[in-house]
């Protein structure tokens, strides 16, 4: 991250979004070093500060130099989605980087999930996606959720899917958050981890908490 240094941090925080060209508002800022003067006079306020551009030029560089690295060409496209990013890959041979059951593209997440969040400091929430394998991964597993809830609020017997990624288990969350007398839980560590549909009797149970899913999930998948 680029460091910005004024009189005070006000005056850090304009240099910054004067470089960047954005708003002060646009900006995520965090003090690096302040400086006290003798008698107020002399202080200074040093902050490191990024935009959403910074992050989007990081993915590219940094995807850009990892596929370098392994002599392959890629295609990358990044837009912004529900305050996160969406990161398009598109090469040769995509199917290499799915992998079996999407374990590479899970790993390849993972990777650059880290480095962004140790580059930024921040945890970013960042999809990447080859051939939108994950977009039609979502699109079965939400039919799966509704699918499977809808027989146990027929039969009311819980039900465990198979064991799936953290961000599809968040879409199963969110698929069913809204449906009464149904409750969804992950359980299992590690590979094991699965979600668990249930009949509650009451018609507005609580529901799981995705921010508290994402927290679980930091020690053992990223």
């Amino acid at each position: 991250m680029n460091q910005y240094t004024g009189k005070t941090q006000e005056e850090a925080i304009a240099a910054a979004a004067a470089d960047k060209n954005c708003k002060a508002e646009d900006l995520t800022w965090f003090v690096k070093e302040e400086k006290k003067g003798l008698l107020g006079i002399g202080g200074s306020v040093t902050v490191e500060a990024y935009c959403a551009d910074d992050i989007k030029e990081f993915f590219f560089n940094y995807i850009g130099t990892f596929f370098t690295d392994i002599d392959q060409d890629i295609e990358v496209g990044i837009e912004e989605r529900d305050g996160g990013y969406l990161v398009r890959l598109n090469a040769e041979n995509n199917a290499v980087l799915i992998g079996k059951m999407g374990k590479t593209l899970a790993a390849l997440n993972t990777v650059i999930r880290c480095a962004v969040n140790n580059e930024f400091r921040k945890r970013i929430d960042v999809l990447i996606d080859v051939n939108d394998y994950k977009e039609d991964r979502y699109r079965k597993v939400r039919a799966l959720a509704k699918r499977t809830a809808k027989e146990v609020l027929r039969t009311h017997v819980d039900a465990a899917l198979d064991p799936m990624p953290n961000d599809e288990r968040k879409a199963i969350h969110r698929t069913l958050n809204d449906w009464e007398h149904i409750t969804t839980q992950s359980e299992g560590e590690g590979r094991d981890r699965h979600i668990c549909i249930r009949y509650s009797e009451e018609s507005n149970p609580a529901k799981q908490d995705e921010t508290e899913e994402s927290s679980s999930e930091t020690a053992s998948e990223e």
